[in-house]
């Protein structure tokens, strides 16, 4: 578990204690842990980083921009393979906007209202519109928002998750700052 987590030795044993000796439910408790370590780090200034790109088959390129504390961590092969795999997610993901704020109130509004107009056509209960039309604006931007993506390298975390989990490895606010996904013959 210390191996594999990277801890000290005194928190792995913690977390089997925790966890009644299941490896399984310790790895979980120490992924909480580091989400809530995360969460409190997220706050931080991060002005350092790493560019990185990645090219798939000639037809798909990105360009990611992702930040962190300090230089140190940005030299780190960790940190420039987590920057990697956000650049392979964006590539395969084909993600819009970054987060959840990042999506134009405008773009909401829009999407909102075609749901609401072809819920109406479909003679569905007044009462049960709005309900129905912020899940399926939920449901759209799913997609489209980079942190709220399934990660593709495990798909039992979110792009978000796998996030707080470098956080909590790395120590340092970790912040996606920028991206460029370009396809061959198609434009923006």
């Amino acid at each position: 578990l210390k191996e594999l987590s990277g801890i000290g030795l005194t928190d792995a044993k913690n977390a089997l204690v925790e966890a009644n000796g299941d490896f399984d439910k310790a790895l979980e408790v120490l992924r909480k842990k580091g989400m809530t370590k995360a969460d409190k780090k997220s706050d931080r200034e991060a002005r350092e980083g790493i560019i990185d790109s990645y090219v798939h088959g000639g037809r798909i390129g990105v360009i990611v921009e992702v930040n962190c504390e300090t230089d140190f961590v940005a030299k780190t092969d960790n940190f420039k393979s987590f920057v990697h795999n956000i650049a392979l997610q964006i590539a395969s993901m084909s993600p819009v906007y970054i987060s959840g704020a990042d999506i134009p109130e405008s773009e909401i509004e829009r999407v909102r209202a075609e749901s609401k107009e072809r819920l109406l056509s479909e003679g569905k209960p007044a009462e049960m519109i709005e309900k129905i039309v912020e899940g399926q604006v939920k449901k759209h931007f799913a997609e489209k928002v980079l942190l709220s993506q399934q990660y593709i390298m495990d798909d039992s975390m979110t792009v978000e998750d796998f996030v707080k989990e470098n956080i909590a490895k790395t120590g340092e606010n970790l912040i996606i700052r920028q991206f460029k996904r370009l396809e061959l013959g198609v434009s923006e």
